[in-house]
């Protein structure tokens, strides 16, 4: 691909990682078949090779608009694109410097402006995401519709946290949601562990900066960054084995720390110590014994896209539960997002519904007792029209 970078970015280090990337793209197309809204919209450009183009023409200074915009908007980041790509194209990391430079060069409304602020305000801050969820839940015996009625979640248990009093010790990091949707996630992991010989503490370290980080909010995703970092820094001087979190969309956020600061010269070094600490809950539960809680239950999977193309864990939490004596309904298209994505299912909920829609018709089809995942986003997403109920993989590790 011939490519003509414009001036200021040539010698920059964005700018060679951008031209790097640009370069591995071979313009096979094996990526479309694997993009939901390529799928959905059958439009080149609401592909991952169309969207390539016009981050290309971005940065070497040609008319952006805001159709322009609203492609690289409709991207899911699922980064199945990246799985399919036979050339290693790192698009994710492309999306996101595109994301950030449009930003730049074409103004949003000031109520796109303001929704976005909303959320960035919002959502990363479990004080103030869950008063307004305490508030929605009072006023939901008064909504007349069901369908309304199911966007708010019902008020669940924390469960018993057990006692640290093993050698081996890990953080669980609750996250900024979680605690006040499914708060008994962690507590169910932490028993678990308990159980094994393994100690799980419960750590709030405030927002890892996915949401941000989400939003091309590029200052605020470092600030939270560093936060978390600076936050969990005294703990892995401890001695502690390894960082937790179990929604897999903030696990692959912290897997990418190292990445994101890569040009911090006070952070960088920790953020990879960070990034090599963490690990997904699969990956210590696989290596354990686990009784045979599952009793033959019929259990459907919903691999979140973070899981499969973020964390390359594909496949590893269906033979946990196999083992743990579930039986795991084979899905179709098994790897195709759900919608959730972040705040995806709030700025595009037209696209959101109608895969979350396609999801839950491959999930349902073969008729599972319970559907499952590993990831929140996914977990209240689906759960909002699902006929069957929806719950994290780590709550049927235990005995009924």
């Amino acid at each position: 691909m011939q490519i003509s970078l414009t001036s200021g970015l040539t010698q920059s280090p964005e700018g060679q990682e951008l031209e790097s990337i640009l370069r591995s793209c071979v313009h096979c197309g094996l990526c479309n078949p694997a993009c939901p809204t390529y799928n959905l919209l059958g439009n080149e450009l609401d592909g991952p090779r169309g969207r390539i183009y016009q981050i290309k023409n971005l940065f070497e200074g040609k008319a952006v608009t805001h159709e322009t915009q609203r492609h690289l908007d409709r991207c899911l980041t699922c980064r199945a694109c990246e799985t399919a790509c036979p050339s290693g194209v790192h698009y994710a990391k492309l999306l996101e410097l595109g994301r950030v430079e449009i930003a730049k060069q074409v103004k949003r409304s000031y109520l796109q402006r303001s929704i976005r602020k909303a959320l960035c305000w919002i959502i990363p801050s479990t004080q103030r995401f869950g008063f307004l969820l305490t508030l929605a839940r009072g006023f939901r015996p008064l909504i007349p519709f069901s369908t309304l009625k199911r966007h708010i979640p019902i008020a669940k248990a924390a469960g018993v946290w057990p006692e640290s009093r093993h050698a081996r010790r890990v953080l669980i990091i609750a996250g900024c949601v979680q605690p006040t949707l499914e708060p008994g996630i962690d507590s169910a992991l932490a028993r678990v562990l308990d159980q094994h010989g393994i100690s799980a503490s419960a750590f709030y370290s405030g927002c890892c900066g996915a949401v941000s980080h989400h939003l091309s909010a590029i200052d605020q995703t470092t600030t939270r960054i560093k936060a978390a970092i600076d936050a969990l820094w005294p703990e892995i001087e401890a001695g502690i084995e390894a960082i937790i979190i179990t929604a897999s969309g903030c696990g692959a956020m912290l897997q990418d720390y190292a990445d994101l600061m890569k040009h911090e010269p006070d952070y960088a070094d920790k953020a990879a110590k960070v990034s090599a600490l963490y690990r997904d809950p699969v990956q210590l539960i696989e290596q354990l014994t686990l009784n045979k809680v599952g009793q033959g239950r019929r259990v459907a999977f919903h691999a979140p896209c973070t899981l499969v193309n973020a964390l390359k864990l594909e496949g590893r939490v269906e033979t946990v539960l196999k083992q743990a004596g579930f039986e795991v309904l084979p899905g179709m298209q098994s790897s195709q997002c759900c919608g959730s994505a972040g705040t995806y299912s709030l700025l595009q909920p037209t696209l959101a519904r109608q895969l979350r829609d396609r999801k839950l018709d491959q999930l349902q089809q073969p008729q599972p007792e319970l559907i499952a995942t590993a990831n929140i986003g996914c977990l209240v997403h689906l759960n909002t029209a699902s006929e069957i109920p929806v719950v994290h993989w780590l709550s049927l590790l235990e005995a009924k």
